[in-house]
């Protein structure tokens, strides 16, 4: 089996994809974002945020350093940009205008800001580079590597599709009251999320300055 995929990288990988992407602190906030969809609208709703962090993760693993060459992003860059996205939704959840139909007419949330930035965020990207610079380097070679790696970004989406995918039926017990004080909660733990990507873009620059 080892020869075939490097199980210390798989494993090193979903952890940190684990840590980073939190699959139940991402609960309250896909209720609290889907809150006026039906059951069948909320389940698109899930493999839409899933396939749209995989495509995302995907691409930045094969193509990341490339894109961001090109583009003449740095990664605190986009860090910070990340954490303003997730500011201004924070702020949207504090005061419970998730539900406006404006804004659900203009944007998916299933798309932005659950997809992106929100599962496949700043953090999570970097960790997919870093991870497909390690699976050249695996005593395996680099076939057991990118084995290993795929298998754990595969692995986490299906982490991610069945904690939204089940979200659900934590709405039916909650009920709506339940649901408003989840939004409320989760809107401050987004806000402070947002605030410490953010902190941590300033940050990157300053060493970057210095």
């Amino acid at each position: 089996m080892n020869q075939y995929v490097d199980i210390t990288l798989l494993a090193s990988t979903f952890l940190t994809l684990f840590v980073i992407m939190d699959p139940p602190g991402l609960l309250p906030i896909f209720l609290s974002l889907t809150d006026t969809m039906t059951r069948d609208e909320r389940k698109k709703a899930a493999i839409q945020a899933t396939a749209t962090s995989f495509g995302v993760i995907t691409a930045f693993i094969l193509f990341g350093r490339f894109i961001l060459d090109f583009l003449h992003i740095s990664l605190p860059a986009l860090q910070l940009s990340g954490g303003l996205l997730l500011l201004i939704m924070a702020m949207e959840l504090l005061m419970g205008r998730t539900g406006d139909t404006g804004s659900r007419t203009q944007v998916n949330v299933a798309l932005v800001p659950l997809g992106t930035p929100l599962i496949a965020g700043p953090g999570a990207i970097v960790a997919g580079m870093l991870a497909g610079q390690q699976a050249w380097d695996v005593e395996g070679g680099p076939i057991a590597g990118w084995i290993a790696v795929v298998g754990a970004v595969v692995l986490m989406h299906v982490v991610l599709w069945m904690t939204m995918r089940f979200a659900g039926y934590l709405f039916g017990v909650l009920g709506e009251g339940g649901v408003s004080l989840l939004t409320r909660i989760a809107g401050l733990l987004l806000a402070a999320i947002a605030v410490q990507l953010m902190a941590d873009a300033v940050f990157a620059f300053i060493d970057a300055a210095f």
